[in-house]
């Protein structure tokens, strides 16, 4: 049986690490910060290390952040997204599908340097989705 998660997917423009060692603070769980290094190798984010992503777990809350990418800076409203993510393949390439279907398409759904897949879109509401499709 597999599992999905919903939650908010929050670009802080090089303040991820602050915000999500706050959002950790109030809320507790367990906090990941991953970088990827110039070959897109993956690791544990170090002090002064740019944060490619951050997953806060807590309660049964997800957050995820980032500090984005600074070739990429998002206008207003385009920091945040719902991101949906689990370990059913299918079902979610089956839900980033229809979602893009009427919507923008911004980044297919690609291997990633930690493992799984992950896309980008705008669906025709206008809001902003990324699908993570997380090893089992």
């Amino acid at each position: 049986m597999s599992t999905m998660s919903i939650g908010p997917y929050i670009n802080f423009q090089g303040n991820a690490r602050e915000a999500m060692e706050f959002y950790q603070s109030v809320l507790g769980g367990a906090l990941d910060l991953h970088t990827v290094n110039d070959q897109g190798v993956a690791s544990l984010a170090r002090p002064g290390d740019t944060i490619t992503q951050a997953r806060l777990v807590a309660d049964g809350m997800l957050i995820v952040g980032t500090d984005g990418h600074p070739k990429y800076p998002p206008t207003v409203g385009e920091n945040m997204a719902i991101v949906l993510s689990g370990t059913d393949s299918d079902r979610l390439t089956g839900i980033f599908n229809a979602l893009a279907e009427s919507g923008k398409l911004k980044g297919k759904l690609t291997e990633q340097p930690w493992g799984g897949k992950t896309g980008y879109l705008t669906d025709k509401f206008g809001i902003n989705w990324v699908i993570s499709i997380e090893q089992a």
